[in-house]
């Protein structure tokens, strides 16, 4: 064969160095003379021809010498069934119901203020104070009044009830005293909006203002209060999962700024689908014993939405499809030691996990298919096994 390769090679050298110089195609095309061009064309044109008859000859040749040359090199592995959980990956941030800025309910200036960042506070603790605009000393009036209309009230009982007097001094005595007990309620009432109290038990996470500043009843932000002990995650699933992602269903949750990783459950699903993502809400549950996680915070989902118990897995690399969209694969028959059939199968493929696909119909499982060189084959091509491979190598 070196031979057959070395004489072409010397004859065209040979073809080369005899007669006279010959221009270069650049020089012709430059020379506008049609008729040496087209010469020049017919001359390639004859030696492209005499070329690929030679080359025929050789491959004929090489065929009969060596029948194993024009085989494709595949590996294999075997189809084999095994337990597929497929995960719905997904972005969510922590949140917690029990994160507010406080405001007072009444106008005033701030008088005192009872805490500090950081400080942690019961339900109801006093946060600070709104000076009452001189509602004390209407209220310590009131009081006073009231003693006498007491006095005057219970008096005026005993006569009644003695059948003394008439009972319109009796009513009007027990009329004053009732107002007046209705008039210091009502001032206690507006005393107590004085009084800033936390509404639920948490850490002051932040005073935002300052003692002597005028506070507005409503808009003027004190403090912020925040419970991490009853944290979640909320995140948007979209509507195809409505199904599949329900209450109940467990939850790897990941905090990439954390390095921490827990599982949890899905503890409520929207029953609103939202017309502009098409997507309905879940919450997921945080435990936070030891507050690391924090409103806010970013965290990465994954929800188990489906499980196979006997699923046939392949590579996604391996997989063709044909002009009629159909995706098929390569398995192999008539195997005989290292040498085989390739045979084109068309599957159907399910979800995917990573580099890998379930296939849901078309192959069954033990059997063998083609991996590396599944692109190069042909239907029905004699193909050489050079490495079996078990699907658990994949």
């Amino acid at each position: 064969m070196k031979k057959i390769f070395s004489l072409i090679i010397l004859a065209s050298i040979l073809a080369a160095c005899s007669g006279e110089k010959k221009q270069s195609v650049e020089e012709l095309v430059a020379s506008n003379n049609a008729e040496a061009i087209q010469k020049r064309k017919d001359e390639l044109v004859d030696e492209q021809q005499a070329l690929a008859v030679q080359i025929k000859q050789l491959d004929e040749k090489l065929q009969s010498i060596s029948p194993d040359r024009n085989v494709p090199l595949i590996t294999t592995f075997k189809a084999e069934t095994e337990e597929f959980v497929h995960y719905l990956e997904l972005q969510g941030s922590v949140e917690t119901k029990q994160n507010i800025v406080i405001t007072p309910e009444s106008n005033g200036i701030i008088t005192r203020i009872y805490v500090k960042e950081g400080q942690k506070v019961g339900k109801g603790h006093l946060l600070a104070s709104i000076d009452d605009g001189g509602l004390s000393q209407q209220k310590a009036q009131l009081e006073i009044q009231a003693d006498l209309a007491k006095t005057t009230f219970e008096r005026q009982k005993r006569l009644w009830d003695q059948k003394i007097g008439s009972e319109i001094q009796y009513l009007q005595a027990k009329s004053q005293y009732e107002g007046l007990q209705k008039s210091i309620a009502q001032i206690n009432q507006q005393l107590g909006k004085n009084s800033v109290r936390a509404p639920f038990s948490g850490v002051i996470d932040d005073v935002i203002t300052e003692e002597g500043n005028v506070a507005a009843a409503g808009q003027t932000p004190l403090m912020r209060l925040v419970n991490l002990s009853d944290m979640y995650i909320k995140t948007d699933i979209p509507e195809s999962y409505i199904t599949s992602i329900t209450k109940g269903k467990t939850v790897e949750v990941t905090f990439p700024v954390l390095g921490k990783t827990l599982t949890s459950q899905i503890r409520q699903t929207g029953n609103f689908i939202n017309p502009a993502n098409r997507t309905f809400d879940v919450e997921i549950a945080v435990p936070n014993k030891d507050g690391s996680i924090k409103p806010n915070l970013t965290a990465r989902l994954k929800i188990n939405d489906y499980t196979n118990d006997k699923a046939i897995l392949i590579p996604q690399s391996i997989i063709s499809e044909n002009a009629d969209g159909e995706q098929y694969i390569y398995t192999i028959t008539d195997r005989n030691e290292d040498k085989a059939t390739a045979k084109q199968v068309i599957i159907k493929t399910g979800k995917t996990q990573g580099d890998l696909i379930e296939v849901l119909s078309g192959i069954e499982g033990n059997v063998e298919i083609v991996q590396e060189g599944a692109r190069s084959v042909k239907d029905g091509q004699t193909v050489k096994v050079i490495n079996s491979k078990n699907s658990n190598d994949q």
